[in-house]
């Protein structure tokens, strides 16, 4: 089995069904005691969060770039940024490290494809919904991508720093969730990505009529494929 590093702690809270996840998964393949062999290394997302803020992306990418580097020497094989928004600096990240760093977007991207969806929801915080590095990546890939109205795209970025970060999950705010959802696909959303890895604490398949991608569990469902590979 081939050790897994998981960059996270942005926020915890997401991090955490990482590491759930990645023991599940091996364990419902390999059976028996068997679990993930895997190095984490979570960051302090006062920190990141500040920079994001500031507009200070380099910085931020530099100092995951480090502790990628750590990861690394630590032994892992590939690598998980264990969220969506810092895929913002992949490439400063990707650069840093000889390792194969498995990325959000494609992955989500293959999932869509399968399942033979060309128009796709966005759904994140506002760096991700607004910024081109996630939905230029989407678009490359063949897909169509709706983002929610501005007023929409505020109310989510709201709820996932106010309350998902923190770990508070709210009835009124799933309930919004749905609302906005049910735009995206009046506009011609075919399905949503939720992406945003703290989404998944709030929503899930029975929230939606269309398909929702959960970037959290697709993302270690393609990691534990690569460790478990030559297993």
């Amino acid at each position: 089995m081939k050790t897994i590093g998981l960059l996270g702690g942005m926020s915890w809270q997401s991090t955490t069904q990482y590491y759930r996840l990645a023991n599940e998964l091996v364990a419902a393949r390999l059976g028996g005691f068997h679990s993930a062999q895997c190095l984490l290394y979570s960051v302090d997302f006062a920190t990141i969060e500040r920079m994001q803020k500031d507009d200070r992306w380099d910085d931020a990418g530099a100092l995951l770039a480090s502790a990628a580097k750590d990861i690394e020497a630590g032994g892992a094989d590939l690598l998980l940024i264990c969220t969506n928004t810092m895929h913002r600096v992949y490439d400063q990240i990707a650069d840093a490290v000889s390792i194969p760093v498995l990325h959000v977007v494609d992955v989500t991207a293959a999932a869509i494809r399968n399942a033979g969806l060309s128009t796709i929801g966005l759904l994140g915080t506002a760096f991700t919904m607004e910024q081109s590095f996630y939905r230029d990546r989407l678009a490359s890939s063949g897909l169509d991508v709706v983002t929610p109205d501005d007023d929409e795209r505020a109310l989510v970025h709201r709820v996932i720093f106010d309350e998902l970060c923190h770990g508070v999950i709210r009835d009124e705010s799933r309930e919004a969730f749905v609302g906005v959802i049910t735009r995206l696909v009046e506009r011609g959303a075919q399905g949503v990505i939720l992406g945003c890895t703290e989404l998944e604490l709030l929503l899930s398949s029975d929230d939606a009529d269309v398909p929702l991608f959960p970037t959290t569990r697709l993302h270690i469902e393609a990691a534990v494929d690569q460790a478990l590979a030559d297993s």
